[in-house]
């Protein structure tokens, strides 16, 4: 039998560890769902896998964080003394999870208090990823995989020598954890990069590789923060702007990147007034045009009288390097940019890829959702609820 596919409790998204550290310290009894989704056909029906999903997630919910782990989250300054402190005792707990089958379809369900459920989104994601492409030829994807990445680092170097210096480098980030196709192959792709470009690889977004290989861990906020602000008790108006005051008061200048798309890109700027303008160092996209995201985002600095340059934008809707470049040459003269790349680092095979996401559907019984600007990643299971944010947000069906 393989070993299990969870090697550490540290290896999942840096903003995991970010907002549940804010969550526990503001809204510690807090009550979640979250439900797994998979949002395009597999090659084969993933309840297949649900023998070996269990094993996965017991083995999960036998884990600790170890003394290693816990020294290195104490070693990143706006990680609190109290919560690694927590993080010494916790463990997950199987009761709080669910996997099970409803006809073809794969159901998995964390329900429970939300600082104990919350983190299970991204182990589940890859646990689910790397077993079902274990199916496939190991090694002709393997070789696949290298000969492209090898063209990756080519694309870039010749990037390097045949364009002009702009006002602000090309900067790229792994953001790959969730759709691996395995952790080995993870392993040495942020290895390759580290070693081959680092004069563009800025780090990656899995604490536990960062920790191992000397790497930046990259990551902010994440949705499933800003949602459940909609069922925190704040007017549904002001969820955002209450969302973001929490996030300056638990990290005050540190993690300075807002995320924009939980009811729009306008709905959003319409919240991010002058005050948070000031305190935030940019914002991240994840929905939508990108181009007419950063104008609108440019614009907005302008009318709020702020250097562009002073502030940066963040890409990581579906990148590859082809469009990061391209937005790298629109956007670089005016603003610093960064860009979290993922399933193309990370399972770029020659193998179709599965779309799987786990999100928060409902906190303290009450229905919460993500309004995308992007056809698809709109997430709710409650059409009144969505309906009624629409109205709130003005944001078109």
């Amino acid at each position: 039998m393989k070993p299990p596919i969870v090697r550490s409790l540290l290896e999942t998204d840096l903003y995991k560890f970010t907002m549940w550290q804010a969550l526990l310290h503001g809204h510690p009894n807090s009550y979640t769902e979250y439900e797994f989704v998979c949002r395009n056909t597999p090659a084969f029906p993933l309840t297949e896998l649900l023998p070996e999903i269990e094993r996965e997630l017991d083995h999960l919910c036998s884990m600790s964080f170890t003394d290693q782990e816990l020294s290195y989250l104490r070693s990143l300054r706006y990680m609190k003394s109290d919560f690694v402190d927590f993080l010494t005792v916790f463990r997950f707990q199987r009761k709080f999870i669910e996997a099970r089958a409803e006809g073809e379809r794969l159901m998995i369900h964390a329900s429970g208090p939300q600082v104990h459920v919350m983190g299970f989104e991204i182990y589940v994601l890859y646990i689910v990823n790397e077993l079902y492409f274990r199916r496939f030829d190991q090694e002709a994807a393997l070789a696949e995989g290298r000969a492209r990445l090898g063209a990756k680092i080519a694309r870039l170097r010749k990037f390097g020598r045949d364009e002009p210096a702009r006002w602000y480098p090309f900067e790229f980030s792994d953001f790959g954890t969730r759709r691996r196709f395995s952790s080995a192959w993870h392993d040495e792709v942020v290895q390759r990069l580290a070693r081959e470009v680092p004069e563009y690889f800025r780090g990656t977004s899995n604490v536990y590789q960062a920790m191992q290989f000397g790497l930046i861990p990259i990551g902010t906020m994440a949705h499933e923060y800003m949602q459940s602000f909609q069922a925190f008790g704040v007017r549904l108006r002001d969820f955002q702007k209450a969302s973001l005051e929490a996030w300056v008061q638990e990290y005050r200048g540190d993690l300075g990147i807002a995320l924009t798309d939980v009811v729009g890109m306008d709905a959003f700027l319409d919240d991010f007034d002058l005050y948070f303008a000031k305190l935030f160092d940019g914002l991240r996209h994840d929905s939508g045009d990108p181009v007419v995201w950063g104008e609108k985002a440019l614009a907005h600095y302008a009318a709020l009288r702020i250097d562009a340059r002073t502030k940066r934008l963040v890409f990581s809707d579906g990148l590859n390097f082809e469009i990061a470049l391209q937005l790298y040459r629109h956007f670089a003269d005016r603003i610093m940019t960064g860009f979290g790349i993922g399933t193309h680092l990370t399972n770029d095979m020659g193998l179709p890829t599965l779309n799987i996401v786990m999100k928060l559907v409902c906190c303290n019984g009450q229905s919460v959702a993500k309004l995308s600007d992007s056809p698809g990643k709109t997430v709710s299971r409650d059409e009144t609820f969505l309906a009624y944010l629409r109205q709130v947000f003005h944001h078109p069906a």
